[in-house]
């Protein structure tokens, strides 16, 4: 396994009302060029998506509007405020062994 290290993301959604509305959140992010997985959490309005460390910064950027415009698209609101920044607990992410 490789030891890159992934940006996570956490944008606040509105209007979100069950599992469903989440699951079609993460299906319309997950086909967002650069994000690399989605989870949505519908209780706490957010959703957290890792984007691929190989982007440029100019990438992830468009990335980042991609992801709103993607959720509008599902008929919510997003806000670049994250809902609980805490919740992951920091900006990055290891995957592998350090």
């Amino acid at each position: 396994m490789s030891n890159e290290i992934f940006n996570i993301q956490t944008v606040r959604v509105e209007g979100m009302h069950c599992a469903s509305c989440g699951m079609l959140v993460d299906d319309a992010l997950e086909e967002v060029f650069g994000v690399v997985s989605s989870h949505t959490n519908v209780r706490r309005k957010e959703t957290t998506y890792i984007v691929d460390p190989k982007l440029s910064e100019d990438e992830r950027a468009a990335t980042r509007v991609a992801v709103a415009a993607a959720i509008t698209s599902c008929g919510y609101q997003a806000s670049d405020a994250p809902a609980a920044p805490e919740a992951t607990g920091g900006k990055f992410w290891r995957r592998g062994k350090p």
